[in-house]
C-alpha cells in the first residue's frame, strides 16, 4: 500500500492549510460571534478553485480527485467548520449536477458553482422527514412545460447567502393517491416564481453558516429543470450524500486536529504543581488518545476517498468514516476543554467554539444512528 500523496494532492493540502491558517482561523471567533456571512472569504476560496476540485475542466473545475477535495475539507475545518461546511454543500450539489445533469444543465448551473461564482444548496430535509427522507411531502406536478412545486424544506445550508442561486430539491411526482409515487430531483433557482426564503435558524453554533427554511408555494420551474431519471431522484440524492459523508468525516478530522493542537500547546504552557500539565500522566494520556483517534479517522476518510476515485464500492467505508470521525471529534473536543480546565469554557479560547460546534457533524448527512443502520444492512448481507 502506498500512503504517499501525489504532488497535486500535496499542493492542494498545503494551499488549503495555509489559507485556513492565514485567513480562516483569525476570523473564526468574529464570524461565530457576529454571525456575519463571509462573502470576502468565499471570493478568495473561489479564486483558489476550492469549489471545483473534483469537477472536470470542461465544466469549470480543475479535474482533481476526491482525495484532494477531502484533504482541502480537512484543512479548511482546522480554520473554521462553518466555512468548510459551506464549501462541502456546494461541492456535493456540483457533484450531483455533474453525475446526472444534461450538458445544458451543466453549462447553465454547474459551471458557476465549480468556479465558486455562485453557491449551491441541497434540499432534502423537511419538517416531518429527517432521517426518514423517503417520507418527504414536497410534491411536483407537471403543468404543460413547467413543474409546479409545493412543500417546505428545513435546515437548508447556504440558501440564505446572497450569492446562493439554486437548491437541488427532492419532490414526489405522480398522482397523490398512488402508493407508487416516485421521488425526483429538481434544479430550483432562487429566482423562480413561488420560491420563498423562510426563517433563518438560530443555531447553538456555526452562526456564520446560512441555515434557512425554504417554502415552495406553487413554485414554477421549467420542465427541463428535472435532474436525471425522474424515478430515481431519491437514489441520486443518496449517492450524492454518500460522497458528502466522506467529506463530513474529513471536516471532523480537521476540527479534531485543531482541538488537539490547541490542547497540546496549552498543556505545555500551563504549569500546575510546579511543572507543565503535559507532564502529568492524566493529561498526556488524553492527548495520546486524541492523536490516535485523529489518525484512525484520517485513514478511514482517505481510504473511502481513494475507493471512490477508483470507482470501487465504498458505502461501508463512507458510513464508517463519517460515524467514527464525527464521534471521535466529540470526544476530542471534550478532552480539549477538559485539559484547558475553566479556561476551556471561556469564549476567548478556540476549544470552546470547537466543543459547541462539533455535535452537528453527528447529525448532518445522516445521523450516527442512520450510519449504524446502513452498516447493519451491509453486515446482514455478509456470509
Amino acid at each position: 500500500m502506498n500512503f504517499d500523496l501525489t504532488d497535486e494532492q500535496t499542493m492542494i493540502r498545503d494551499m488549503s492549510r495555509n489559507f485556513a491558517r492565514k485567513v480562516l482561523a483569525p476570523r473564526a471567533e468574529e464570524m461565530e460571534r457576529t454571525g456575519a456571512y463571509p462573502y470576502d472569504i468565499i471570493e478568495q476560496m473561489a479564486e483558489l478553485g476550492m469549489m471545483g476540485i473534483i469537477i472536470p475542466e470542461a465544466h469549470g473545475g480543475s479535474g482533481g480527485d476526491w482525495v484532494s477535495m477531502n484533504l482541502c475539507m480537512e484543512e479548511l475545518a482546522r480554520g473554521d467548520m462553518a466555512v468548510s461546511a459551506l464549501v462541502e454543500v456546494t461541492v456535493i450539489v456540483a457533484h450531483e449536477l455533474h453525475m446526472f445533469g444534461t450538458e445544458e444543465q451543466k453549462r447553465q448551473y454547474l459551471m458557476p458553482l465549480a468556479r465558486g461564482k455562485e453557491i449551491g444548496a441541497f434540499g432534502l430535509t423537511e419538517p416531518d422527514s429527517g432521517s426518514d427522507s423517503g417520507a418527504l411531502r414536497t410534491a411536483a406536478v407537471l403543468d404543460g412545460d413547467e413543474w409546479v412545486i409545493n412543500g417546505t424544506k428545513q435546515f437548508i445550508t447556504n440558501i440564505g447567502l446572497d450569492n446562493s442561486t439554486l437548491v437541488l430539491a427532492a419532490a414526489r411526482i405522480g398522482r397523490q393517491e398512488s402508493k407508487k409515487r416516485k421521488i425526483a430531483a429538481f434544479i430550483v433557482p432562487k429566482s423562480a416564481p413561488g420560491f420563498k426564503l423562510g426563517k433563518r435558524y438560530d443555531k447553538m453554533a456555526w452562526h456564520a453558516s446560512a441555515t434557512h427554511e425554504i417554502i415552495f408555494d406553487n413554485c414554477r420551474i421549467p420542465r427541463e429543470n428535472l435532474l436525471g431519471d425522474p424515478e430515481r431522484g431519491f437514489a441520486q440524492h443518496l449517492a450524492t450524500l454518500q460522497a458528502g459523508r466522506i467529506s463530513i468525516a474529513a471536516i471532523a478530522v480537521g476540527s479534531a486536529q485543531a482541538c488537539f493542537e490547541e490542547a497540546l500547546r496549552y498543556s505545555k504552557q500551563r504549569a500546575q504543581f510546579g511543572q507543565p500539565i503535559f507532564n502529568h500522566q492524566a493529561v498526556h494520556f488524553k492527548l495520546a488518545d486524541m492523536a490516535v483517534g485523529i489518525e484512525m479517522a484520517r485513514n478511514l476518510y482517505l481510504k473511502a476517498s481513494w475507493l471512490k476515485d477508483h470507482d470501487r464500492p465504498h458505502q461501508f467505508e463512507a458510513c464508517a468514516a463519517k460515524l467514527y470521525a464525527s464521534e471521535m471529534l466529540e470526544k476530542t473536543a471534550s478532552n480539549a476543554v477538559q485539559i484547558h480546565g475553566g479556561y476551556g469554557c471561556m469564549n476567548e479560547y478556540p476549544v470552546s467554539r470547537y466543543y459547541k460546534g462539533n455535535k452537528i457533524l453527528q447529525i448532518v448527512e445522516g445521523t450516527s444512528e442512520v450510519q449504524r443502520m446502513v452498516i447493519g444492512r451491509i453486515l446482514a448481507k455478509m456470509n
